[in-house]
């Protein structure tokens, strides 16, 4: 319509006038008058502002430019149009003569260009344009969108501070962002309306949050935040965040509210989303099997494995009916996860089939990338699960654990798993050394013998370790021979081959079939664990200690090597240290009865009464039947004239050695000393009557029946009398015997002066030893006899060898090792 309208107030030239067309044309018209526009003031005023809307009307030589003009219509009726600026339409009449429609310029013509201007239709000889005007930073538009900059950058900072493992700073730049973004909100209410607030921004800002309550185990105010976000309806994606809700419960053991919310969750995450909701499936399995809700369980599993079969899903459909002893549903959940896909190359990829140079280098380059990496990692996993979950269910799938093993080794060897079969095969083995099953043990581990070489070094380092236990050398170093020459590259080989070259006292050569398995293996502990013993066994204290310290290193908190440094600081007497290593022992073993009575004598030794006391007492109270920690307290408190005290512990030796009359002498001392006499006569007849010819006992009797005055005096003094004279003709029989062999050796054999003085170290050694007067003890967890035995004194170090579990290094004695370890 606006249009047409303005086509019907163009007036166009009439016909008649064709003779006429260009009368008017020459006629001139201050409206189009350009020459003296730089002396006109207002129109360059108008041309240097960058606001048209303020620009003021041009009055130079213009009259009424804004007044509206009439214009002719095709009718001849007039009209009036307009014009921004105030010129004339083209077309308009001019002094009652209409003008044909044309531009207003040629392009690029202008009356100066005929007066010797150069030609510039873009106005270039302007100079450049008039700078930008310059924001101001004082608005409030502005100071909000440098505030919303400024909580994107806390966000940012909170997320690499935790990548990088410092929740705290983290958790603070969170706090941060939120408080400034809260900030922000209410400003943006004040000014505008709430629509224009950046919702993406509270809800990253909020998440983060959170995120960075459950990182610092924070639990609750992770909780508050998420139902912040979550019960938001303006974040359409929030209802997804109940899944890591559902894990802030798991961690805190509710289970009934973690499946709650992972069920609440699956309802808000579309069907699209299939790895998602297959991962809550199967925290929802877990969450089940901590409750032991084995049969709902067992429905999350069944499901994932027949929507998209894992082996995480399939490992656990297998404990599950492990829990209720199904051996069928067992052995169908151990094919499927036999058979969940793994999606890796196999090593015929990296094989070249040619001799061409660029394919062989790519082969070489793709080898151990670190897609190749991942393949190996998860190529490990699958066997890893596989092997555990065979060890499970192979003895109570059937009727004896040999057939289950059975089972399980042929269901393996059909799968793309064939390598594993052999390794089943050694478990097998190892599982018949458990169950002391030596024969059967034997039987599958010769089987092997003429397996390839791999298997062959792994069941002849078995046998090898058996036979070893068994105390045959010479069949364990045959095998553990076997075992190198099948692969000299075997670290666990080359540690039983060093163990019985250590057997046989060749400490020298055992250190370096030692050396040699740490050069094939720098992380084989237990080569260099029983280097370290060979050093101390060679007097190399300081290699030793190298050797256990760089053990330390790897067992941060192996009982064992904690023990050996400080028994090595003690050997070096450094007993400041000794006593340093003992106290982290005791924080790895807190209630090993034997490292606290060496703390205790440690601490007495340096004159620490008060700590030697404490140390001392633990260990009694954690094995009461040790002579030695006895003997110590019963001392400690008759020289704090405890005496009373003191009765207990002495009562307690002679209960543990009823057959030496010198623990019940200190009973009946203790009741003397503390002024009991009435007690002590009544514990020395006791004495008297098991031991009636003890004169010690007797003097004491008499003594005690002076000084009260009881007529019991003579008898006792006639018995003493007795006593004393028997004693002077033992001693003199045997000083006689004595004298006659030394004359028969002096005349009879020149050499034997040396046996004699050989016999009385041997004896002086033995004194020093654990003789009739000290019990057996043992930091080990099995049970302690109730009767007494003495023992043979203190047995050998025996290295370990390759082979035992790293959990049982917690059972340990006295400067040895125990048990040797299983080869893996």
């Amino acid at each position: 319509m606006f249009h047409r309208n303005m086509m019907e107030n163009v007036h166009l030239a009439p016909e008649a006038d064709e003779d006429d067309l260009y009368s008017g044309y020459n006629d001139y018209n201050p409206t189009f008058d350009t020459e003296d526009l730089e002396n006109d003031v207002a129109f360059q005023e108008a041309a240097r502002t960058s606001s048209h809307g303020r620009r003021p009307p041009v009055t130079a030589k213009i009259p009424g430019t804004s007044a509206s003009r009439p214009l002719a219509t095709a009718l001849g009726s007039k009209a009036t149009l307009t014009s921004s600026m105030g010129r004339p339409m083209t077309g308009a009449i001019q002094d009652g003569v209409s003008r044909p429609m044309t531009a207003v310029h040629a392009a690029g013509y202008t009356k100066a260009a005929t007066r010797g201007s150069s030609f510039d239709p873009l106005g270039q000889a302007r100079g450049p344009a008039p700078p930008l005007e310059m924001k101001n930073s004082d608005s409030s538009e502005e100071k909000m969108r440098q505030l919303e900059k400024k909580v994107n950058e806390l966000v940012e900072e909170s997320c690499i501070a935790n990548s990088c493992g410092d929740l705290k700073l983290a958790l603070e730049k969170a706090k941060e962002a939120g408080r400034k973004e809260r900030v922000l909100v209410r400003q943006r209410e004040q000014i505008s309306t709430p629509e224009n607030i950046n919702l993406d921004l509270t809800y990253s800002v909020l998440f983060n949050l959170a995120s960075q309550y459950a990182a610092n185990e924070m639990y609750a105010e992770a909780l508050n935040t998420y139902q912040v976000i979550v019960k938001n309806k303006m974040f359409s994606t929030g209802g997804r965040l109940k899944v890591n809700m559902g894990n802030i419960y798991l961690k805190q053991r509710n289970y009934s509210k973690a499946v709650k919310f992972y069920r609440m969750a699956l309802d808000q995450i579309p069907s699209t989303h299939k790895e998602m909701r297959i991962k809550i499936m199967q925290n929802i399995g877990i969450a089940f099997i901590k409750t032991g809700q084995y049969f709902d369980a067992i429905n999350s599993f069944e499901h994932i494995m027949s929507v998209s079969p894992s082996l995480k899903a399939g490992y656990n459909l297998i404990l599950c009916y492990f829990a209720l002893g199904d051996g069928e549903k067992m052995k169908k959940a151990f094919q499927k996860l036999i058979a969940v896909p793994l999606e890796v190359d196999y090593d015929d990829k990296y094989i070249s089939p040619n001799d061409d140079p660029h394919t062989n280098l790519l082969i070489e380059a793709i080898k151990n990338d670190s897609l190749r990496q991942i393949e190996h990692k998860r190529k490990s996993m699958a066997e890893e699960y596989i092997m555990t979950a065979a060890k499970l269910i192979a003895p109570v799938i059937e009727t004896s654990f040999a057939v289950g093993y059975d089972w399980c080794v042929e269901v393996v060897k059909a799968s793309h798993y064939v390598e594993l079969a052999n390794d089943l095969e050694i478990n097998k083995a190892t599982t018949y050394l458990r169950q002391q099953d030596f024969n059967q043990a034997l039987e599958t581990l010769k089987m092997f013998e003429k397996k390839d070489s791999r298997m062959k070094s792994a069941a002849a380092t078995n046998l090898s370790f058996f036979y070893y236990l068994e105390n045959e050398l010479a069949q364990a170093t045959n095998y553990a021979d076997l075992a190198v020459n099948s692969d000299r590259y075997n670290p666990a080989a080359l540690t039983n081959k060093g163990n019985t070259v250590f057997a046989n006292g060749d400490y020298e050569k055992a250190a370096e079939f030692y050396k040699e398995a740490l050069r094939n293996d720098s992380l084989c502990t237990e080569a260099l664990y029983n280097l370290g013993l060979t050093y101390k066994k060679l007097n190399r204290i300081d290699e030793a200690l190298d050797c256990f310290l760089k053990l330390h290193a790897i067992l941060r908190n192996s009982a064992q090597v904690l023990h050996q440094i400080a028994n090595i600081y003690e050997i070096m007497e450094d007993p400041s240290q000794a006593i340093e290593w003992l106290l982290q022992l005791i924080s790895v073993v807190p209630t090993d009865p034997r490292v606290l009575s060496k703390l205790g004598k440690l601490y007495d030794n340096e004159g620490d009464k008060s700590q030697a006391f404490h140390y001392y007492y633990e260990s009694y109270r954690y094995f009461p039947s040790n002579i030695e920690v006895i003997e110590w307290l019963g001392a400690y408190y008759i020289d704090t004239q405890f005496c009373e005290k003191a009765i207990e512990y002495f009562e307690r030796a002679a209960l543990i050695l009823p057959t030496h009359v010198k623990w019940q002498l200190m009973v009946a001392s203790c009741y003397r000393r503390s002024g009991n006499y009435q007690k002590a006569l009544e514990k020395y007849k006791v004495i008297h009557r098991n031991f009636p010819e003890n004169v010690e006992c007797l003097r004491f009797l008499v003594r005690l029946c002076t000084d009260m005055g009881l007529k019991e005096v003579q008898e006792y003094m006639t018995k003493l009398k007795k006593v004393e004279k028997l004693k002077e003709i033992r001693e003199q029989r045997i000083k006689s015997g004595r004298d006659g062999s030394a004359r028969s050796r002096r005349e009879g054999n020149a050499g034997s002066d040396g046996g004699g003085t050989k016999g009385e170290r041997l004896s002086a050694k033995l004194k020093d030893m654990p003789g009739t007067s000290e019990p057996y003890e043992s930091s080990s967890s099995k049970e302690i006899d109730a009767s007494y035995t003495d023992p043979l004194g203190p047995q050998a170090e025996r290295p370990k060898t390759a082979a035992r579990k790293r959990a049982e290094e917690d059972d340990f004695a006295d400067e040895e090792l125990g048990d040797d370890l299983l080869p893996e």
